[in-house]
């Protein structure tokens, strides 16, 4: 099987819209939210565990891989599916967030950007070509362009530069891209918070006719309603028979607005960060599960959720165990926030289906829900 996207419904009062996006591995029905497994793995989940969770796809990144085992070794072992025992879809980035937010530790020029290794020092140099090789040897089924993502502090002209600069980098990312048939190749369109650099990025890229587009530079730092305008303005300017992803968006406003502008694909930190810190996603409302108030609260996480946490755990344990420090306490609670979130499109995706998205999800579409 190889690549296809096709959209099922459409909301009436936004551009939400249902769709299944067709894999080599499988499907991914959209709109999803996809976790986070940087060093191909999901940190604390295993694979059998997110499968209940019905992840259908997950990201794995270029950048870490490259640096600890090296892509040769993921290679050799039959590629990340195989190596991370997961046989669903996989997505690896670029590695250009990565490689950008090392500021003081990099220089870029139009071959590529040459950085020092955070592990050892040494130089690396990745260029468009040489993180398309990367992406080949790891083997996921979409694999991101190399792109120069610029930060939200960013003047107009490095944002400019910046995006004209990731478009000659995508061409070069074509030309060196082989396996077309088992690997779908994804643009990714800059261009900060000005939308007249987001719509002239949307056009050039649109007319590579590429598997799949992403936004990218709307998750590093600017004011959420700048990042929902954005995201509104360019969405539904990608081309409508291809899926969309948003880049590092995981917040339940933020996905359920972006949904709304059209947006299929979604991937964050969020879920396994706040667990690791000791906070749940308790249908839309962050929990710190260590305060005391919790030590005699025997109830589940979310009577409604299906997670191993939810079925097997209560409150009390659950502070008990990150009291402890006890890592069970921090793999449940992050299991139940990826189930949450996942949960949490599955529910629009159904409700786009039903014709009751805008006003199920109004909560969410408003500027003033929290997350």
């Amino acid at each position: 099987m190889g690549f296809s996207f096709a959209c099922q419904a459409n909301c009436s009062h936004t551009q939400a819209r249902a769709g299944v996006f067709h894999t080599p591995h499988g499907i991914v029905e959209t709109p999803r939210f996809m976790p986070v497994g940087t060093l191909a793995t999901v940190k604390g989940v295993i694979p059998q565990q997110l499968e209940a969770a019905n992840s259908q796809m997950i990201l794995a990144n270029t950048y870490h891989l490259h640096l600890q085992p090296g892509e040769d070794i993921v290679r050799e072992a039959g590629g990340l599916h195989r190596f991370m025992a997961w046989n669903k879809p996989i997505l690896t980035d670029s590695g250009g967030f990565q490689v950008f937010s090392l500021s003081e530790m990099r220089k870029v020029s139009e071959e590529g950007v040459i950085f020092k290794s955070p592990r050892d020092g040494s130089t690396i140099n990745i260029t468009p070509e040489r993180s398309i090789q990367i992406q080949n040897a790891l083997g996921a089924d979409v694999i991101m362009a190399f792109d120069e993502c610029p930060p939200a502090d960013a003047t107009k002209e490095q944002v400019q530069a910046a995006t004209d600069r990731s478009y000659r980098w995508l061409k070069r990312c074509v030309a060196q891209h082989q396996n077309t048939a088992r690997q779908a190749l994804f643009g990714i369109v800059q261009g900060g918070i000005h939308l007249d650099l987001r719509q002239k990025a949307v056009e050039q890229l649109a007319e590579l006719d590429l598997p799949g587009y992403a936004i990218g530079g709307v998750s590093v730092g600017e004011d959420p309603q700048l990042i929902n305008a954005t995201v509104r303005h360019t969405a539904p300017l990608l081309p409508a028979n291809k899926p969309r992803y948003l880049m590092g968006v995981g917040t339940y406003r933020e996905m359920a607005q972006a949904i709304a502008s059209g947006i299929d694909l979604f991937d964050c930190v969020i879920p396994t960060r706040l667990g690791r810190h000791g906070a749940a996603l308790i249908r839309g409302k962050r929990t710190n599960i260590k305060n005391a108030t919790y030590k005699r609260d025997y109830r589940p996480l979310d009577e409604t959720c299906s997670c191993y946490a939810c079925q097997n755990f209560s409150r009390a344990y659950l502070n008990h165990m990150l009291r402890s420090q006890e890592m069970v306490g921090y793999i449940m609670l992050s299991l139940h926030n990826i189930t949450e979130l996942i949960r949490f499109t599955q529910e629009i995706r159904e409700a786009i289906f039903k014709g009751t998205f805008a006003t199920d999800f109004a909560h969410w579409l408003n500027d003033e829900a929290d997350n």
